[in-house]
Order: structure tokens, then sequence, then C-alpha cells
């Protein structure tokens, strides 16, 4: 059954219309109008999570985890009409969308599980020594607790994994706070009918119905409004390092400033070492490829640069690389902002002195397919603008002379979401001086694998130093993503009876 969106906004349990609308832009079927939000919506949605707040931030964890169960439960009921409508808005593939469902699906279960086992909790207790010498000691007792309203902004790239129900919004709700979601406008239908999913299991299980709302449109200024609002006590953001570092600001510059944990890009640099090129420069090569342009480099962990030692193996990885991509078709990006702003950028690299052009893509509308440029060693030293990102399947490689200007390469990195080394066992002893550099740069270190893929788990850690994330002591996918959410209070000398149930 087709889905017909309403083009409204869920605030404090009721769908909401404004006057001003904007209409979705999908690759294929019906265009819809959406309501556009307003500062007067924000107020009403603000106000709606913080009164929820006194409710759902003291429910039992049994409570939150039927919840989240509950709202796989609606979003699996809607499967395929979710399906439909994002492949229409997005131009993803049923299988890419299928697996992102279920994905989905898993992040709520899993932190359901997780939040069961109370270890979240990190609860301590030191007992009352009223003898000790020279002064006696307090009991004291040590428990996480939510941190109240939480504003999720949706991402472009993942309509489903890391937008409305995403992990930012899962793993707020397990904390125990009340999220206001910002959807994307690359994806507003999708959008709305996760959000009438999440509505669905709050009423399902009694809760208050300001624990959700969702509000589309508006663009900057909405989304200023959110994050300055003073009842919002954090945000989660994945898209650009522009818009990002604009949102992260506001944040820190409010009376009371408010953690802002977002993941603002990455190039996820792949060092090649000279060893394991002889045996497997061909096979890694091929990897590469297939991985800078899966879902058309539209990854936050699309492994953009590549560095090598100079030298014929070298000369052929680029040149089976260049003949690889070469043969590709352009592809359907998900929204015509983001293709422009893609081929804004190769054209940028091509206008770059100390570039060699391997492969350009042409300019269109929506589609885009792949580019290719290689660079030495000096030029990326004395060039920091090779360091951005790209958003799409554009790849630079570069050839440096020796092990030396390898660690110069690592060494001069930004943060980043993942490093990776590839190597064999001769390798090892050059790997061993790229480690340590590597660990202080990335959020996630890999050896012989591809950083696309990223596994929803305990020990994942999705984030890096500035600017990969704004917070490098946090990640976005993983059950520790619910520390984000919550602080440490100490409670002295408080009546058991008194004390929040979860202590129990």
């Amino acid at each position: 059954m087709s889905f017909k969106p309403q083009g409204k906004h869920l605030i404090a349990g009721q769908w909401v219309a404004t006057d001003q609308t904007f209409i979705s832009q999908p690759v294929e079927g019906p265009a819809y109008y959406f309501s556009v939000g307003n500062i007067e919506l924000i107020n009403k949605a603000c106000e709606a999570a913080e009164d929820a707040f006194w409710s759902y931030g003291y429910s039992t964890i049994e409570q939150r985890a039927l919840f989240l169960n509950t709202i796989a439960d609606e979003i699996e009921a809607r499967a395929n009409t979710i399906i439909e409508i994002a492949t229409q808005e997005t131009g993803l593939a049923i299988t890419r969308l299928e697996g992102e469902c279920g994905r989905t699906v898993g992040q709520l279960r899993l932190f359901a599980a997780y939040i069961l086992k109370k270890d979240f909790l990190d609860r301590r207790h030191d007992v009352a020594l009223p003898e000790r010498q020279p002064l006696a000691r307090p009991e004291l007792r040590l428990i996480q607790r939510p941190i109240g309203p939480v504003v999720v902004f949706g991402a472009s790239n993942f309509p489903l994994a890391f937008s409305t129900a995403g992990g930012d919004t899962a793993s707020a709700l397990a904390a125990g706070c009340p999220v206001i979601v910002k959807g994307h406008e690359a994806h507003p239908g999708t959008g709305e009918i996760i959000a009438e999913a999440i509505h669905h299991a709050i009423k399902k299980c009694g809760l208050h119905e300001g624990v959700f709302n969702f509000v589309q449109g508006g663009a900057h200024k909405i989304g200023q409004a959110l994050v300055q609002h003073p009842l919002i006590k954090a945000v989660g953001f994945t898209g650009s390092l522009r818009g990002g570092r604009a949102l992260f600001d506001l944040c820190v510059a409010r009376p009371e400033p408010i953690p802002f944990f977002g993941e603002l890009g990455s190039i996820n640099p792949m060092f090649i070492l000279p060893k394991v090129i002889e045996n497997r420069g061909t096979e890694i090569a091929k990897a590469w490829v297939d991985s800078l342009i899966l879902g058309v480099g539209q990854f936050c962990t699309n492994p953009g640069v590549v560095v090598l030692i100079e030298g014929k193996l070298t000369d052929v990885f680029i040149q089976t690389a260049t003949e690889i991509l070469s043969s590709m078709k352009s592809q359907t990006m998900l929204s015509k902002h983001i293709a422009a702003a893609y081929h804004t950028a190769v054209k940028r690299l091509a206008e770059t002195n100390g570039l060699h052009q391997c492969l350009i893509a042409p300019e269109e509308i929506r589609q885009a397919s792949p580019s290719l440029f290689t660079t030495t060693g000096q030029e990326w030293l004395k060039n920091t603008d090779l360091a951005e990102e790209v958003f799409g399947p554009s790849g630079l490689i570069i050839v440096v002379k020796n092990e030396h200007e390898i660690m110069q390469i690592a060494k001069s990195l930004k943060g980043q979401i993942t490093c990776t080394i590839h190597l064999d066992e001769r390798d090892k002893p050059l790997a061993k001086m790229l480690l340590p550099v590597l660990e202080r740069k990335a959020g996630r270190v890999l050896v012989n694998g591809m950083p696309t893929g990223v596994e929803v788990c305990d020990a994942m850690v999705h984030g890096g130093p500035y600017p990969a994330s704004t917070n490098f002591g946090a990640t976005s996918v993983g059950t520790m993503a619910i520390r984000r959410f919550l602080r440490p209070v100490s409670y002295q000398n408080i009546p058991e009876d008194m004390l929040p149930s979860d202590f129990l």
C-alpha cells in the first residue's frame, strides 16, 4: 500500500500544519508538499519535551526497553511502505534500504537489551565510615542520570539509520531523554512515516506524548532556534563541517552552554605499506574502488585518500584504479544540492596546482561519476586544502618517496573517523611506528580492511578528534553512544527509599 504523507509536524502528540510549505524532490514518483516549521512550533515542541521529561526521565528501564522494542515493531510493520517512499525520495536501491531498515530496527533492539543489563548506569557505592578519623565519611552512591530534552538532526545520507529513529534518537530515548527531531529535507516523507511509527509506539506504551516531537523545513532558522532553546540540554548532528560548526558555536555561546555531538566529516585515509602491495596490490586497488564508490561515495567512512610509496607497483595500483573507475556509469545522488556540492569540489581539485588528473567527473544535475587525482607527499604537506572531505565518489592518491614521508603524512592529518593500514608480516615494523600516530588521529583504526560498513555493537566507535566530530570522547554508533545523554549524580546520605529506582 502506498503512503501519502500528511506534510505535517508532530508536536506534543498532535499532527500540526503551517501556512508555509516546501515541496519534496523525489528521484521518481510523486512530489508532496510539507509544512515548514516555525518558532512557535519549536517552542511548543521544547515545552512538551520538558514536560515529558518529568515522567519519562524517571521511568523504569523496563518501560524504556519496551518502548524501544515497540518502536522497532512499528517500523517493521511499515517496512515495505517505508522502503517504497525512501527509494522514491533518495534513489537508493531497495536492497540498500532493506539493509538500513534492518539496521535501524536492530539499533533500537540493541539499546533495549543493553539498558536492561544496567551496566551503563555505572552504579557506585561508598559505605559510610562514621568512625573514621580524623573525619567521618558519609554514605555516597553514584549513578548516571538522563540530562533532559535532546535535539536530533536527521542525516541526508542515511534516511533511516541516522535520521528520525536512528542511532542518536535510539540512544537518547534509551537514556531517558525526550527527543525533538529536525527532519532532513532530502527525505521528508520517509521522516514522517517513521515519526508516525514512533507516535503509535508512544500510544501503545501509554507514555507522555511529548516524549517525541518531529519538525521539518525552516532550514537554518529552525535549526538555530532548536539549539538555542533554553530547555534543550544536548544536540546530536550528522552533516557538513560548515553547518555543524555553526550549530556547535551557537551551543557554546548560549547562556547555558550545552554539548553538541556533531559528526562533521572525514577523508578516512588508507596507508598501503610497501610489502603488502607486492602480494596484494591489485586486490587492494579493486577493494578500494568498491569502497570508494559505495553509495556513490556518500558515506562518512568513504576512504577518500590513499598513501603509497612511489614505484612500479604503485603505478600499477593507480592504473588499475583508474581503469575500473573509468568504466563506472553515473549514479543518482541523494539530492541536487549534494550533487552540486560534489561537482564544485571536483572542479576545485581540478584547478589545484600539484594535482594530476587521472579521471574527472562531468558535471550533472543529480548524477555523479567517479573522479581520481594523484599528488606527491610534499604537495599534500604544503596544501592543507587537500585534506577537506569530498562528499562523493572522488579519490586522491598520495605518492610519497619513503617511509619518512608516510610518517609525515600521518602526523599532518586532522581528526578522522577512521584510519586504515594495509600490511603483511614484513610491514609490521613500519606499522608499529604508524599505529600510535593514527590512534591519536581517529576513532577507529583498521588493518587490512575497508572502513565502509560500520558494525553496530558494543565496541564500535564512530567519531574521532575534530573535525571528524566535535566531541572526541563520544560515538554516534554502538551502545557507548548512550553516554552522550547521561550525567553522573552523587547521592550523599539519601535514604534508600528515596533513591532512583535504577539503584535497585
